[in-house]
């Protein structure tokens, strides 16, 4: 035995500091021997006799044939193999589109906006009070969302695209107190965007119509609201005014999906008079991710905050007077109104 004066460690034998690539060495959970201990506690000689008599042998299987590796590999033995597998995967460019798209990201930007450890300091912003970097992240990104969009407030981020467009059926559902049963849903949406609506209607009790915008009858009193795609699916930038008017005119709420990059160019939706909208931050520098989550949001006017899903962080001041920030609403989360929540999308990349 060695003593380690220096760092205040005695009696520790040297070879015990030495790293060790095992699965023990980095995951807790029983020996062997403590495994038979337990199993002889339920009353059996082994563990296989406990499985001989608790696990049917019809739904057993042989042991698998793992060749050689059936010793088993270390931690980075098992890496390097999965880095072996991994390069002889084919990376093809993919031209799918529909919401998802590849990003190029600048170093600088990448490491010093978007790696920054003050934006991530704590896992949820629900400790306020020592989060106040990831709680700044969130306001810039409801800020940007709403200087982009011209809408009055956004939401500190939802899920993605498609489920975004969903609580906003949602919202027009509860704007008209579910006494219009209708959501019109116009065909140039991207697909996922339409199954989803599809599926959250179902267990809502709505009823989805899907068709080319140009057909919607207004003279119907049970649509509670309508979703346009801004950019189409198909890439076609279409001028909703007149649309919007006509059913603004009939009380009907109108929900635009669009693009965050596609509006620093374009109008945004706020001038064309949309009710909401709703969209993905993806464009900004999100990886594929084989899918998303890819950070929503879902902006609005003041008139519907209280219907909002998700949060909204607020600027605030501490009991000493200085500025500070603060989750200011969260009125649609189920562990907040419990059974009485419409939302439970708690959770984005944007955190």
């Amino acid at each position: 035995m060695r003593s380690f004066a220096s760092t205040g460690v005695r009696g520790i034998s040297i070879d015990a500091l030495q790293p060790s690539d095992t699965f023990q060495r980095r995951h807790n959970g029983p020996t062997s021997v403590e495994q038979l201990g337990m199993a002889q506690t339920c009353g059996f000689e082994s563990l296989d006799a406990l499985i001989d008599a608790t696990v049917p042998k019809s739904i057993r299987r042989s042991p698998l044939q793992l060749g050689k590796y059936h010793e088993g590999l270390t931690e980075s033995q098992m890496l390097a193999h999965f880095r072996s597998l991994a390069s002889k995967n084919k990376v093809h460019k993919s031209y799918i589109g529909m919401g998802y798209y590849d990003t190029l990201v600048p170093p600088v930007i990448l490491r010093n906006i978007l790696e920054n450890p003050g934006w991530y300091t704590q896992y949820t912003p629900y400790q306020a009070e020592i989060a106040q970097g990831r709680l700044e992240s969130l306001l810039n990104f409801q800020t940007m969302i709403t200087d982009l969009t011209a809408m009055p407030m956004s939401n500190a981020s939802l899920l993605d695209e498609a489920t975004a467009a969903a609580e906003a059926m949602t919202m027009c559902s509860n704007i008209a107190r579910g006494r219009k049963k209708t959501f019109f849903v116009a065909d140039n949406c991207f697909p996922q965007t339409i199954e989803v609506c599809r599926t959250r209607a179902d267990g809502l009790g709505l009823n989805v119509v899907v068709a080319n915008y140009k057909d919607f009858d207004y003279s119907k009193k049970d649509v509670c609201g309508v979703l346009v795609q801004y950019p189409a699916a198909d890439g076609q930038i279409i001028d909703y005014s007149d649309f919007v008017k006509m059913a603004h005119s009939q009380g009907v709420k109108v929900v635009m999906s669009t693009d965050l990059l596609a509006l620093t160019v374009l109008r945004p939706p706020g001038e064309l008079g949309a009710d909401m909208v709703v969209g993905s931050a993806q464009r900004f520098g999100v990886p594929m991710g084989y899918g998303g989550p890819h950070a929503a949001f879902l902006a609005t006017s003041q008139e519907y905050k209280r219907l909002m899903p998700g949060r909204i962080i607020g600027v605030s001041v501490d009991a000493t007077g200085k500025p500070c920030l603060r989750m200011a609403m969260q009125t649609r989360e189920q562990h907040i109104r419990r059974d009485k929540a419409t939302s439970n999308i708690c959770t984005a990349q944007v955190r």
